[in-house]
Parts: structure tokens; sequence; C-alpha cells
């Protein structure tokens, strides 16, 4: 279904996750508190600031993401009346600030490394695939902002857009901002954090956030379509009931049709299934087999709870592994053992040391020495990310096939 006016959206409420957990009979490993205290809260009383111009006109889903990411709807918008409430006010104030500082400490320091470290990369990344990504679109897109296409695949909810009622409810500005707190300070989305506040009555799934990301990354949504695959892996259009109700066998899913700041159309999908061996067998594999079908795959892997280092995430880690003629991964991402030195050649970034002590057992002693090789020193990573997230503690490894996949 096509989704063009948001007040025939059924309402919703936002759920975020570090990655895609492991299957239900196992319990998911929840990435560690950070040991920086969270900023003390902003009140929304803080003094409202004048509601800026009216943007062009935009669609409504457009006008929906906006006001969601604290930024101007457009002139005709049946939401600009809300940007003159105080509380509204109050929430943009703070986002801007909270997103000027992400802009200074991350995206500019992300976007001048990419620019250089990735860009012939770029050129021939046609479709990314983001596994255990949760809505992270914001990274994403960062790291690669000319592709045609970006997969991404998590546990949460696909979820709905907010119909009026949810938008103009005060209690969703404390919800947006506590979802979007670790992302912005820490670079990943805290399973527990996203486990409550995803859940709560202001949010419902990974599609909010999506629009959010969207709009605070410089694009423009076009259409948000529902989207289902079937036990073939085949694409097909889906309804509002399908989505909050999926059967045992139907992998549910959203895509999002956006321009760039160069006005280059993207699409967007994100896919809510558990990519574990034992919950792709009851699927017949269908989000792997959409994958595959796309063609050679970019991959890129942060903060994915070191799933794939263990042996019943095997499916999706030899489809990686097969289909993609890059790998960008955190070391929470394929195990180094599972990478063969014939095939693929490597580029270490950062510092490795040692996993956060949640996932000390993930250790990996062959990137120790890769680090430490004193012929072949590892380059310069001038930003934080994953688990690590201080920058000088932070690590990304480039790894190129080195013959390439070409159907």
């Amino acid at each position: 279904m096509r989704i063009r006016f948001f007040r025939f959206i059924a309402p919703f409420c936002f759920l975020v996750t570090v990655a895609c957990s492991e299957q239900k009979k196992s319990t998911p490993e929840q990435p560690a508190t950070p040991t920086v205290a969270p900023p003390p809260p902003v009140s929304d009383t803080v003094a409202a600031v004048p509601t800026p111009p009216p943007a062009p006109d935009t669609t409504a889903v457009q006008d929906v993401a906006a006001y969601l990411a604290g930024q101007r709807v457009s002139r005709g918008s049946d939401l600009y009346p809300l940007t003159v409430q105080p509380t509204w006010q109050a929430f943009a104030a703070n986002q801007a600030q909270s997103w000027a500082k992400y802009h200074q400490t991350r995206i500019e320091k992300i976007q001048q490394w990419a620019a250089t470290e990735l860009d012939s990369i770029r050129q021939r990344s046609a479709t990314i695939f983001y596994p255990f990504s949760g809505p992270d679109l914001l990274n994403v897109v960062t790291m690669f902002p000319g592709s045609q296409k970006y997969v991404l695949i998590g546990l949460e909810p696909v979820g709905t857009i907010p119909v009026r009622a949810t938008l103009e409810n005060p209690t969703l500005f404390p919800a947006v901002k506590a979802s979007l707190w670790s992302v912005l300070n820490f670079s990943f989305f805290r399973t527990n954090d996203m486990a409550v506040n995803l859940k709560s009555v202001e949010l419902d799934g990974a599609l909010p956030l999506l629009l959010l990301f969207a709009t605070r990354t410089g694009h423009l949504v076009e259409q948000v379509r529902y989207v289902q695959l079937d036990t073939q892996g085949q694409l097909t259009e889906a309804d509002t009931a399908t989505i909050h109700h999926p059967g045992p066998k139907i992998i549910p899913g959203v895509e999002l049709t956006m321009r760039n700041k160069t006005g280059r159309e993207q699409r967007v999908y994100y896919f809510s299934a558990d990519l574990s061996d034992w919950k792709l067998g009851t699927t017949k594999a269908a989000a792997l087999q959409y994958v595959r079908s796309l063609g050679p795959l970019t991959t890129y892997v942060k903060s994915a709870t070191y799933l794939m280092h263990k042996a019943y995430f095997s499916k999706v880690r030899n489809l990686i592994l097969t289909r993609s003629n890059v790998v960008l991964q955190d070391d929470s991402g394929i195990a180094m053992k599972y990478f063969r030195p014939a095939e693929w050649q490597f580029t270490y970034y950062g510092t490795y040391k040692r996993p956060i002590n949640l996932f000390a057992r993930h250790y990996q002693p062959e990137l120790t020495a890769a680090y430490t090789d004193s012929l072949h020193a590892p380059r310069p990573l001038p930003f934080g990310t994953g688990y690590n997230w201080r920058q000088n503690d932070s690590n990304l490894l480039l790894a190129q096939r080195r013959t390439a996949v070409t159907e």
C-alpha cells in the first residue's frame, strides 16, 4: 500500500535495538552501559525559539519525518500549527543542539574519512547490506551516501507512521529524545534502552526512526510502502494488518523512497527478521534469498553483538562472505577466522584492544597480531564507532575481495 497521507495510518510506538539478537530460546546479549553518565534531562520548558519559516511543499510523510526530527514542515502541512506550540519548539531547540554537536563530533569526521578511504569503493557499492542494523539508517548513509539501495535487517517491528493524535501528544518528545540519546552519544543503540523506549505508547517500531534519520541526513522522503517477503524471498506489497501481525512464515518490511541533496532517488528497505539459523529455517531463509537476489553487495556491520562469531549464525555469515565484494565492519561483525586470506585483502583502521567486558570471550588474537604488525601499521580512524565508542579505542576492518563477484 502506497502511503502518502499520514492521517490514514495507524498509531505507533518506536522500538530500537543495538542489533538483531539471538533466537528467542537464547538469552540475548545486551551491550554494556557506557561508563559516561548521561547528561541531565533537558526540560521541555526551555525558552521557546521562533518558529522557522515553513519549508516548501513536500509530501505528507516528509512533513511527519521533519516534525519528528524537530525540523520545519511545509507551508501547507496540517502539522504546521503544532510547530508553534511551546512543547514542540522546546523539543526542536533541544534537537538542534544535539544534532549540531553530533555533526561536529561524528558526521563531519566520518564524511571526511570515508571520502578518502572509501572513495573507489563507494563508486561500486550500488547496494549496501546492513544486517543486525535495527533502524540505524543514520550511520550507513553517512558512510555510503551515494548508494542506490540500502537493505537493513533487525528484530524491531516495522512500525507505522504516527497519526496526528500521537504527534501532538507532548509525551512523544521525551520518548524520541530517550530513543536517540545513546546513538547520538555513543554511536550505537543500547538494547535495553530501546526495548523500553520503543515499546512505549508513543513509538511502535523502526519506521519512525528511519524517517527521522532520513530527514536529518538531508533526504526528502517521497513515499513509504509496506512490503513483505514470501518463503521464496519474493518482495510483494503488504497491508497494515500484515505489518502488525505477520504470519510465522512472512517477513514484514517497509520501503522508503527518498531523494538525497543532489536529487538522486534512493531506496531503503527495512525487514523485521531473526537471522539465526534456526529462525531462518522456519521462513526458508526468505530474507537471505532476497538479499542474494540483489547482486554483488557491500556489507556494513557495526555493533552486531558478535552474533556472527557463533555457529548458529552461519547462514547469514556465509551469505556475506560469498556475495560481498566489500565488508566494512568493527570487530563485532564476522570473526577473522572465517575470512580466507587468499580471497580477501585487509586494511585495518584505528585501535584494537579487547571487546568490552560483556563480550570479553570474543577477543580475537588474530586482530591483536594484525594491529601490532610493525611492517603494516593500521591507519588512523578519526572517530569513535561500535561498543568501544571512544575515538582512540575504536576499530574498523575493510575487507575487499581479491576476485570480485560480478553477478
